[in-house]
């Protein structure tokens, strides 16, 4: 079955960095594109970034563009959020996906905050 496990949250101070991790199983992860969301208490679901499969396109939300780097690496069945310079507004669950579909991790909680 498809798995999809979300790592590398935690407490950081604003201006820090971190460097969130999606392993995927039960896939075949070189076809699919994915994408990363995020969801603040409250609020709704919001689209972070995304990656087409073979790693050559990229789309980010207005809000994390400049800051946040969406990469993969297709051998190793891995996405990954990199990111940079962190808000507060930052702080929320974020959960990979391969888009297209109903899959998704468990998420990884990130929390901003001095």
């Amino acid at each position: 079955q498809v798995q999809l496990v979300e790592s590398g949250g935690g407490l950081v101070q604003p201006g820090g960095s971190l460097r969130l991790s999606c392993t995927a199983s039960g896939v075949t992860f070189s076809s699919s594109a994915m994408h990363w969301y995020r969801q603040a208490p409250g609020k709704q679901r919001e689209f972070v970034a995304s990656i087409t499969s073979g790693g050559g396109f990229t789309s980010y939300a207005t809000s994390v563009k400049g800051r946040f780097t969406i990469s993969r690496d297709n051998a190793q069945n891995m996405v990954y959020l990199q990111m940079n310079s962190l808000k507060p507004e930052d702080t929320a669950v974020y959960r990979c996906g391969i888009r297209g579909s109903d899959y998704w991790g468990q998420g990884t909680q990130v929390t901003v905050s001095s």
